[in-house]
């Protein structure tokens, strides 16, 4: 426990702000399509990340700026994208109800949830390098601290979306649609910025 709590409470306060990721699981629970599958992919992302830096791998990283560079314009060029996507999805009139609010299939959820996962520096940053050097200063115990952060990932996926899920029939007018796109663009036009100008 002496590894574990601090895993768990750092990896949640890392993972608790509304971003990109947690945007992306807080629809598909609203919409009720493949939460399942959100759910599970940005949990075992986020462990299997918390194993590579507990692993090693955050120095690693570190060690390559080139790197970083790659995964942030990458990352500044899809939230861009996204955003402009939902910016556009806040002008029409949308329904929880309607059956084109989120149409997209298995596969391209998935293909979102990856990149919403994976072109994002902070993820790497603060998952690997940050959550991985903190793990290692509990040496022999670090597997431990990776458990608890790992569990943190689980709770807090599993939270937003099925809670999401659950609180759908209240959320059924076009004014939520519009409102829920507006700030999810909102967020990834801030996050894009933030990726473009963050020195690293």
């Amino acid at each position: 426990m002496f590894a574990f709590l601090p895993g768990f409470f750092t990896g949640l306060s890392l993972i608790i702000a509304i971003g990109a990721q947690n945007a992306f699981v807080i629809r598909q629970g609203l919409t009720k399509r493949y939460v399942f599958i959100v759910v599970a992919i940005c949990t075992v992302i986020d462990a299997s990340l918390i194993a590579l830096g507990i692993g090693g791998l955050g120095a690693v990283i570190s060690g390559l700026p080139w790197l970083l560079e790659v995964i942030r314009w990458f990352g500044v060029a899809y939230l861009t994208w996204f955003g402009i996507k939902s910016l556009i999805s806040a002008t029409k009139n949308q329904t929880l109800d309607a059956v084109g609010v989120e149409s997209k299939s298995a596969g391209k959820v998935i293909t979102t949830v990856l990149a919403m996962s994976l072109l994002n520096p902070h993820v790497y940053l603060d998952t690997v390098i940050f959550v991985g050097g903190v793990g290692n200063t509990f040496g022999d115990n670090r597997w431990f601290f990776a458990y608890g952060a790992m569990l943190a990932s689980l709770v807090w996926f599993t939270g937003i979306g099925y809670g999401a899920k659950a609180a759908a029939r209240f959320m059924s007018k076009p004014v939520f649609w519009k409102v829920l796109d507006g700030v999810i663009a909102a967020i990834m036009f801030t996050l894009a910025v933030t990726l473009a100008t963050f020195k690293f």
